[in-house]
């Protein structure tokens, strides 16, 4: 199995992502998403109480019913340096050192950990990590070499955010790589970010 991921902007074109995937037949259990808890993100139900609980580290659980497929799943979880993010998949059971994809507060080994583990490139998962900081969602699957082709197509149609020119724009910024110890981004830092990197 390989894995690809894509950084998005937004929640939006992540879950359009995931279910382009979906519908590509790549198996729900081989994608996840870690999406910044931000308004455009919601867990279906939870509303403010669960980003309260999300932001203490305490594990909120994934919720049942609305979407089928893999955002059926999404649940709450806090990642150091990032704040609560809304989640589903092996990924974010990987981070929060869950197991069995369940989604629990605490991430044991944090969101880069996870991804290089999983086979992305250190620097890579870096950035994707200081993405969804910054507001941003990552998507991640695990495909085989039959179908990379494909599901990489379907990632690249989903307009993702390049990776090595966002990388660019941080350094540019003073940025070097994901700390765990920084302080979550606000919602007026996001608004701020989100600007700067809207594409028509």
């Amino acid at each position: 199995m390989r894995t690809i991921s894509a950084l998005y902007d937004t929640y939006d074109e992540a879950r359009a992502a995931v279910a382009a995937l979906e519908n590509a037949g790549v198996p729900s259990e081989e994608i996840s998403i870690v999406s910044h808890k931000t308004d455009g993100a919601d867990v279906e139900g939870q509303g403010d109480r669960a980003a309260e609980g999300a932001g203490t580290g305490a594990g909120i659980g994934a919720v049942a019913g609305g979407a089928g497929g893999l955002l059926a799943g999404l649940g709450l979880m806090a990642i150091p340096g990032v704040g609560p993010v809304v989640a589903a998949g092996w990924l974010a059971a990987t981070a929060a050192g869950a197991a069995a994809g369940a989604v629990v507060g605490g991430a044991a080994g944090g969101l880069v950990g996870a991804m290089v583990e999983s086979g992305v490139s250190e620097e890579e998962a870096n950035v994707y990590a200081e993405g969804v900081r910054r507001g941003g969602s990552v998507v991640t699957a695990r495909v085989d070499d039959a179908t990379l082709a494909e599901a990489q197509a379907v990632l690249d149609r989903s307009r993702p955010v390049d990776v090595g020119q966002r990388r660019t724009a941080y350094v540019e910024q003073g940025w070097q790589r994901f700390d765990e110890a920084a302080n979550p981004y606000t919602p007026e830092q996001i608004a701020i970010e989100r600007e700067r990197y809207r594409r028509a």
